[in-house]
């Protein structure tokens, strides 16, 4: 089903902003993040244990015409580092929740989008994907979100369920100036179409399954 040698593998897994800017970038979503990542235990491994790099995935949805790439991001992250321009769907995880404040963690706390199963149920039949239609999941790095996604879309009885490992933003430089920014491989940093302009269609927002 797959051409190339790389998709013979079934992906199993294994240019960039300039530093200023995705210093800026970094800062501006960062304590959310931080909080995100105390919040949720962070694990890589899914239950069907199917992985794509960023650049894998792209490959993917070039030989798979079916295959739908769903974006599990806060919208407010997303607006602040970018989207990937052939994202199909875009459901949240989880959310910062506005309503509240942590002090002891001096940011808004994340909560689990309670309407997540839901939500990316009525947007997969939107889309007519079947149960073994390749889906790729992507978060910010590949953990704390894409990952468990997944694990639920496999209980959905969905089969070939990706998790995208570096994620959108990839990992994070080592040295130099610009060390702690997250400027190494993922979807922004390996040459892949992106945009901070959203797809109305797409994009997710409070109260948009309400409207149907």
């Amino acid at each position: 089903m797959i051409g190339s040698n790389v998709m013979h593998h079934r992906f199993f897994a294994r240019t960039s902003l300039p530093m200023a800017i995705a210093a800026a970038l970094a800062m501006s979503w960062g304590s959310v993040a931080q909080a995100q990542d105390k919040e949720a235990a962070a694990y890589r491994e899914t239950q069907l244990g199917l992985y794509v790099t960023a650049k894998e995935a792209y490959a993917l949805m070039q030989e798979e015409s079916d295959a739908v790439l769903i974006d599990v991001r806060d919208p407010i992250e997303i607006k602040f580092t970018g989207f990937a321009e052939p994202t199909d769907i875009h459901v949240p995880w989880v959310l910062a929740n506005r309503a509240r404040f942590d002090d002891e963690a001096k940011t808004w706390p994340i909560v689990r989008n309670p309407d997540f199963q839901d939500q990316i149920r009525a947007e997969l039949q939107a889309h007519d994907v079947d149960e073994d239609t390749p889906i790729i999941m992507m978060c910010r790095s590949g953990s704390t979100r894409s990952a468990p996604a997944a694990d639920l879309l496999a209980d959905m009885g969905y089969s070939e369920v990706y998790s995208v490992s570096d994620g959108f933003e990839g990992g994070k430089l080592a040295e130099g100036d610009s060390a702690g920014v997250r400027a190494r491989d993922g979807w922004r940093n390996s040459g892949l179409p992106w945009s901070y302009n959203i797809d109305p269609d797409v994009a997710w927002y409070e109260g948009k399954y309400d409207e149907e």
